[in-house]
């Protein structure tokens, strides 16, 4: 049986992509980024620090990570709060002694609720993102443009209350993004968003966001609770990815982004705290490493882009 023609007839069908939200640019056509002091690799640490409510909403879904037995569930409440409570601190103290710079991607939560950690965030020299309001806040087409923009604007302003500054970055929960957010963002002054994973190179929206990639497969979450590999696996494979970006890096004339996303709950753990410290220690000790928070990113990239 053969396929009715109208099957064929799709609007969207040309030369590129299915959306005008950005066009197709692919790596080898684009202006060449160079790093400062001639550094190729671009190392982002982006650590999630976020606040589960006890009880999970399922709309428009569940935020992956949130609460899953029957309710209350204190197992996975507790394994949570540990994240702030203890390993988010191990993690502070790690990029103290390595002498990094990262990227705290916060619910609005945590400043209204532990606003010392945001303020410990700060004093450190670390960059504050927007992380929605709490780990209910999730986005996804449907949700009214209206609870959108006071999603955002609510998750803003409690940052901004605690750590002095707006934040110039936005990281939805689980890089879920509805057909206004883009819009949204732009029209709210917020400068990046982190939730499109599909380069190695920050990018244009067509309205002139921009987005810096936050890659999922090197997670903490993917790699060591997903896959359930070792934190020494772990650790191999960013010093892979690492070495291979700057290989194509120094080929390509252009640096590259290397992005680790980390969660505090899951990395802050004490038997991969040791495994991790030297994981930071081996970036620092090759020279194409440059250690960047997300602004610094985005900076160097609208200057030269």
């Amino acid at each position: 049986m053969s396929l009715d023609p109208t099957y064929l007839d799709y609007a969207r069908r040309r030369l590129g992509y299915d959306h005008d939200l950005y066009a197709y640019e692919p790596l080898p056509t684009r202006t060449p980024i160079a790093w400062p002091d001639g550094k190729t690799v671009a190392t982002w640490i982006v650590v999630s620090l976020e606040w589960f409510p006890i009880t999970p909403e399922d709309t428009p879904f569940r935020a992956p990570g949130h609460m899953q037995t029957a309710y209350p569930d204190y197992r996975h409440y507790t394994a949570r709060e540990y994240g702030t409570r203890v390993g988010f601190y191990r993690l502070l103290d790690a990029f103290a002694k390595a002498g990094v710079r990262v990227s705290v991607a916060a619910n609005g939560a945590i400043a209204e609720r532990y606003p010392s950690i945001i303020r410990d965030v700060v004093a450190a020299g670390h960059e504050i993102i927007a992380h929605s309001t709490d780990m209910n806040g999730t986005i996804a087409s449907g949700l009214p443009v209206d609870e959108e923009r006071t999603l955002i604007t609510t998750s803003l302003d409690a940052l901004e209350r605690v750590a002095g500054t707006r934040p110039r970055g936005w990281h939805s929960i689980a890089r879920s993004q509805s057909f206004n957010t883009v819009p949204l963002l732009k029209e709210l002054g917020v400068d990046y968003c982190v939730d499109w994973a599909n380069d190695e190179l920050p990018w244009r929206f067509a309205n002139g966001l921009v987005n810096v990639p936050l890659n999922h497969e090197l997670s903490d979450r993917q790699i060591l609770n997903v896959q359930q590999q070792s934190v020494d696996s772990y650790a191999e494979q960013i010093l892979d990815a690492h070495d291979w970006l700057g290989k194509e890096a120094e080929a390509q004339g252009s640096g590259r982004l290397l992005p680790l996303h980390l969660t505090p709950y899951i990395v802050g753990l004490p038997y991969r705290m040791d495994a991790f410290e030297a994981l930071l220690a081996a970036l620092a000790s090759r020279p194409q490493t440059w250690f960047a928070t997300g602004g610094d990113v985005f900076d160097q990239f609208t200057a030269q882009c």
